[in-house]
């Protein structure tokens, strides 16, 4: 194996053991290469099959929901992996087919990245095995480089939309780009400045991902407003639900109603709270822990069920394996799947709940609250206290310290800044970086917490649009004149999509921490530094000095 897509990445360069950082083996990895490789060849069938008007919505939401599996922390299930790939040779080839039939013309072999393989196990199992479609392949690192931001642009991009369509939302252009994006990954004719092009156009397809998937969270749930959300829990059974699918948590939600079993939001889940749809059901207790990292503890001691809807699964104990409910993408072998939902119909949590009734209450982790529910249109409201805070001095800058969360200790430099920033300055957080400082004592600024969590990842883009806003109210005719700073963690995929996202609207010198990429080469990286000033983080004293003089 060979894997460099997350910031766990072995020395910083790349997983190439037996088993990833992560927990996924070499087995697993080596066969999410070879699924990707299969959708760079749906992506060569399908782009030009499209040329020819041939639209396949279907075949368009497998590639969606394949490069969504690959995420890192989503599923480590290798039957999975298995059934995949031999489903994407199959629309592979018919894309193939409805191209000739539309009258195209196949001339010579076809590129690397669609040879043909066999669809029987031992055909995948070898050719994964030999490295197919894995990075060693590319010799050239810058190409290499540019490669991985284009495929791990789409990857973020892929879990967006698919959050999006669950709830009744896509975007044929975003679903064109992402075929033609992942048919010019087999082009090895495409130079850097080509390949350059392509990454800042998975930019800007990144912001119309991000705005399908926040019209469809609003559209269907209602705007985030600000709530106060319960971090004890009461003594009834429960079942904890992590990752980012609200429709998973409305489907549970209405099969759990009078139940007597609570529901509590983990990780990613917690900005579930700040919608008010979900307000009616009295029985979303409130947040129970921390960050994606913390749940081996953390659900030894909740006692009962846990679903995760989306990626951030930490392979599971033996302790407490059987309590791990798996769905969507996400797989884990020996953890019970609950199958999609049928058209029209909710998913069938009925095992959960069973479950859950012969369990015993959770364990207290702490007792107290978490305010958030700031995005675009709640910040926006209050655009006016906002503004007078700013012209006043009371507010001096803004600090976006969005991203994810991880288990390295050096991650504890976010709560450092966080303690570090003078009183004057607010936080912007979305995504699960927050909880490096979202329980600390910061208090407000006239009555604007010091701390506004805008939600989820791809809430980031309520960020950049309350920036964006900012600009307008003070007339200023670039963002980057804000009293605004970006101290950003990543983790994963979803963050590399938001990171190209706000450079393609043009936000420049952002923190990127607590280390740059490992899949940037010297030459890309060079370019990110020269063309966005781009920087990797200091320490924490330091980094807060330098933004509180907008450096």
């Amino acid at each position: 194996m060979f894997c460099h897509q997350c910031q766990e990445a072995m020395k910083n360069t790349g997983c190439a053991a037996a088993k990833g950082v992560c927990g996924k083996t070499a087995e697993v990895s080596d066969l999410q290469d070879l699924l990707l490789h299969v959708c760079k060849g749906i992506g060569f069938w399908g782009s030009r099959a499209l040329a020819k008007g041939h639209y396949d919505e279907e075949t368009l939401l497998f590639v969606d929901r394949a490069l969504f599996a690959t995420i890192t922390n989503a599923n480590f299930s290798d039957a999975d992996f298995l059934a995949w790939i031999r489903e994407g040779l199959g629309r592979r080839d018919a894309l193939r087919a409805a191209f000739v039939k539309a009258g195209g013309t196949v001339e010579g072999r076809l590129p690397d990245a669609a040879t043909w393989i066999a669809a029987d196990e031992s055909a995948i199992r070898a050719a994964a095995a030999a490295g197919k479609g894995g990075w060693l392949e590319i010799a050239n690192e810058d190409v290499r480089s540019l490669r991985s931001l284009v495929l791990y642009g789409l990857k973020g991009m892929a879990a967006y939309v698919e959050h999006a369509y669950v709830l009744g939302k896509s975007s044929r252009p975003v679903f064109e780009f992402m075929l033609k994006a992942l048919g010019d990954l087999t082009d090895d004719g495409l130079g850097a400045g080509e390949l350059t092009a392509l990454v800042l156009e998975t930019g800007r397809m990144g912001v119309e991902a991000m705005a399908l998937l926040d019209g469809a969270n609003v559209g269907t749930y209602g705007a985030p407003r600000v709530t106060k959300v319960r971090t004890g829990v009461r003594g009834r059974p429960g079942i904890l639900v992590s990752g980012h699918d609200l429709r998973d948590l409305h489907d549970l939600l209405e099969q759990t109603k009078g139940s007597g079993v609570d529901i509590y939001t983990h990780g990613e889940m917690l900005p579930a709270h700040y919608y008010p749809f979900f307000e009616k059901y009295d029985n979303l207790y409130g947040n129970y822990g921390g960050a994606w990292w913390s749940q081996p503890a953390e659900i030894e001691k909740f006692n009962g069920p846990v679903l995760f809807t989306s990626n951030c699964l930490v392979p599971p104990k033996d302790a407490y394996k059987s309590r791990v409910f798996t769905t969507g993408v996400v797989g884990f072998e020996g953890c019970a799947h609950v199958p999609e939902r049928l058209p029209g119909k909710m998913k069938d949590f009925s095992a959960l709940v069973a479950m859950a009734k012969t369990c015993r209450p959770p364990e207290s982790l702490e007792e107290g609250e978490i305010v958030g529910g700031f995005a675009h249109d709640q910040v926006m409201a209050l655009a006016d206290k906002v503004v007078g805070a700013v012209k006043s001095g009371a507010i001096k800058r803004f600090v976006v310290m969005a991203g994810c969360d991880g288990r390295q200790s050096g991650r504890s430099y976010y709560t450092d800044v966080a303690k570090e920033l003078p009183e004057g300055a607010i936080i912007l957080t979305a995504g699960c970086a927050k909880y490096r400082y979202n329980k600390l004592p910061l208090g407000d600024i006239g009555g604007i917490p010091r701390v506004l969590d805008a939600g989820q990842c791809n809430d980031s883009y309520s960020l950049a649009l309350i920036a964006l806003k900012l600009k307008e109210v003070f007339g200023l005719a670039d963002v980057n004149a804000l009293p605004l700073s970006f101290d950003i963690a990543w983790y994963e995929q979803k963050a590399v999509i938001v990171l190209l996202a706000l450079l393609h609207l043009g936000f420049k010198n952002i923190r990127l921490g607590p280390s740059l990429p490992g899949f940037l080469s010297a030459g890309v990286a060079k370019v990110l530094v020269d063309n966005f000033g781009i920087m990797g983080i200091a320490d924490a004293k330091s980094d807060v000095a330098a933004m509180m003089t907008g450096r």
